[in-house]
């Protein structure tokens, strides 16, 4: 028999997975998929020789993550890359602020008058970052924090709504840049917590940047299984699990699924009926013939490109996706550049590129040329450079990886309670009703994201069950 089985190869069931292995106990991994990988995952989507990232690209939790920075992985080939500049965000007028490694120049971009208004945010985090993200990622119950003091004063200023943290700025440069930051996990600017969503982002960047990983998001997914085959776990591909019975005896399962996948395959009833799936959004990979042209310098040389006019628009963007039931036009674009790091994505001369739009969940449209539109506002031509492209809405996203109810790439809202309390309230949500059965996807604090720490903070949980089990 088993010690644990994990059920889903996405980084989290993978990083469970390892933990579990590193601690002595016998692990085998099962995915639906014919690869690993999940929510990082690349693959060629448009023409030979173009490697995209179906989901996540750019990761600023990746590399600060503390149970990734535990692994050596990259003694199994994860390498991460860093464009000049971790994230830009235009402006219709030609400029563009700046989230940048340095303090200073991010600030100086927002402004004179908000300058030091954003020095004095971040700076009672940012020489304490390593213990801060430790601390907030380990959250609720799995650790006790090292430094309580900071992490409480990052509570009184995270806690409250992003719109209350944006009071401390005068102009829109800094309120829309910030405000892109908070839509990064499609929450609306006014929800709990999402001044922590925002600070944390600015945070990642300041201490290591936000760097894709050479050849792909793939290559974190390829290091952990990697990792773990040395570790004598098992993995097996291509071997769909609709029920407890199709695994083998094991004392333990940890499911790297959504909440409802996990009640209809354990047989938990309704234990996750009150869960509920967010807004979801309209992704498009593209081939481009160069770089995309914006009009501003700064967008050239980052990684991520924040595109939003103003505070306002991005608000009503996702007003619209997750409030009114309907695609937003003109939407908030995330758009990430991976070729700017990593030119093997792309053949000579060539870049690959992806933007996606938020929509309401489930939504079957197509938000091709409102994306473009918006996107031609701050880099005219850019049309000119497509030579193919890959659209996936809702529907399409949920058929590619079944974690994306209704196109959720979160993995559940993250709005209200749900954004800290997930996915019910409970301080063990790694448990479920059934004292073997654990789960550790994105529907777990600390949530959405590349990082592994979902299944790192479930694999403490499940350890601690099999050591009392004897």
């Amino acid at each position: 028999m088993l010690d644990a089985v994990v059920v889903g190869a996405g980084p989290n069931g993978l990083t469970a997975a390892v933990e579990l292995a590193r601690r002595g106990f016998s692990v085998a991994v099962f995915e639906a998929r014919d690869t690993v990988g999940g929510g990082a995952r690349t693959e060629e989507l448009t023409l030979p020789g173009f490697r995209h990232d179906p989901c996540s690209a750019a990761h600023p939790l990746g590399i600060n993550s503390p149970a990734f920075q535990a692994m050596p992985l990259d003694r199994y080939g994860l390498e991460w890359l860093h464009a000049p500049l971790p994230m830009a965000h235009p402006f219709l007028d030609g400029t563009a602020a700046v989230l940048s490694r340095s303090v200073a120049e991010t600030a100086a971009s927002f402004g004179p008058r908000d300058a030091g208004a954003y020095r004095r945010l971040v700076a009672p985090f940012t020489s304490r970052w390593d213990t801060l993200a430790r601390d907030f990622m380990s959250l609720p119950l799995t650790a006790l924090p090292r430094d309580p003091v900071t992490l409480a004063r990052f509570g009184l200023v995270g806690l409250p709504p992003s719109t209350w943290l944006m009071r401390r700025f005068r102009d829109d440069r800094a309120k829309a840049l910030f405000s892109g930051l908070v839509a990064h996990v499609i929450a609306p600017l006014d929800g709990l917590a999402t001044g922590a969503v925002g600070l944390v982002f600015a945070l990642a960047a300041h201490a290591r940047g936000w760097p894709v990983a050479r050849g792909g998001s793939q290559s974190i997914s390829d290091a952990l299984t990697a990792y773990l085959k040395d570790l004598g776990g098992l993995v097996y591909t291509d071997y769909e699990v609709k029920r407890l019975d199709d695994l083998p005896p094991a004392r333990a399962y940890v499911f790297d699924t959504s909440p409802a996948a996990l009640a209809r395959i354990a047989g938990l009833g309704r234990a996750y009926d009150r869960y509920r799936y967010g807004a979801s959004v309209f992704k498009i990979d593209y081939a481009l013939d160069g770089p995309v042209p914006w009009t501003a310098e700064e967008p050239r040389r980052a990684g991520t490109v924040q595109v939003g006019a103003s505070r306002q628009e991005i608000d009503a963007a996702l007003r619209a996706a997750s409030r009114e039931g309907r695609a937003p036009d003109p939407p908030f674009l995330i758009t990430v550049q991976p070729s700017v790091a990593d030119p093997s994505r792309a053949p000579a001369g060539k870049h690959v590129f992806w933007a996606y739009g938020h929509v309401p969940n489930g939504w079957d449209g197509d938000l091709t040329d409102a994306v473009e539109r918006q996107l031609e506002r701050f880099a005219p031509g850019f049309r000119d450079r497509v030579l193919a492209r890959a659209t996936a809405g809702p529907p399409e996203l949920a058929a590619r990886n079944p974690n994306y109810v209704g196109g959720d790439i979160a993995c559940g809202a993250a709005s209200g309670l749900q954004l800290l309390l997930r996915p019910r309230l409970s301080l063990f949500p790694y448990n479920t009703p059934h004292p073997a059965i654990f789960i550790c996807s994105s529907a777990t604090p600390p949530g959405p994201g590349v990082h592994g720490m979902s299944g790192h903070n479930a694999a403490k949980a499940v350890w601690r069950r099999l050591r009392q089990s004897g």
